[in-house]
């Protein structure tokens, strides 16, 4: 099955990735699981190598390899999924993540913030608000004699 990543911001058409690019491999979840506890691989983990990929242009390679760098082991980019019973469910589960994944790191970055100075109001307001605590501490000391 084919992971597909949805069109969105910075990638006008989606994207597909062959499953011939993907390598899954399976283990025992952890958590209960009933009967089939000690004998079901329903843990399934996703890797995707982003360097060797075909489905993957320069331009967009390069800004996955950046965006994505804490993630990534080497040019690997692994997902796992263990929140279901069924193998059949983690894996559409790990396929789903890895697409968001991939999808938010090829969305370009947001506009630069516009600095902008605090209103006289809100200064004002926020300075009131400091007495006002100052006062509420100060009630708290001791009485003098």
């Amino acid at each position: 099955m084919d992971l597909v990543v949805p069109p969105g911001p910075g990638i006008a058409q989606g994207m597909v990735i062959a499953e011939s690019e993907l390598r899954e491999s399976f283990s025992r979840s952890s958590g209960p699981g009933g009967q089939g506890v000690n004998t079901n691989d329903s843990r399934v983990q996703l890797a995707l190598d982003l360097a060797t990929c075909s489905g993957i242009d320069e331009a967009r390679r390069e800004r996955l390899l950046e965006r994505l760098a804490p993630r990534l082991d080497g040019t690997v980019l692994t997902v796992e999924a263990q929140e279901h019973r069924q193998q059949r469910r983690n894996r559409v589960a790990a396929r789903e993540r890895m697409a968001a994944l991939l999808r938010e790191a090829l969305a370009p970055p947001p506009p630069p913030r516009r600095a902008t100075r605090p209103t006289r109001g809100s200064v004002r307001r926020r300075l009131e608000a400091k007495k006002r605590r100052g006062q509420t501490k100060a009630l708290r000391a001791r009485p003098r004699d």
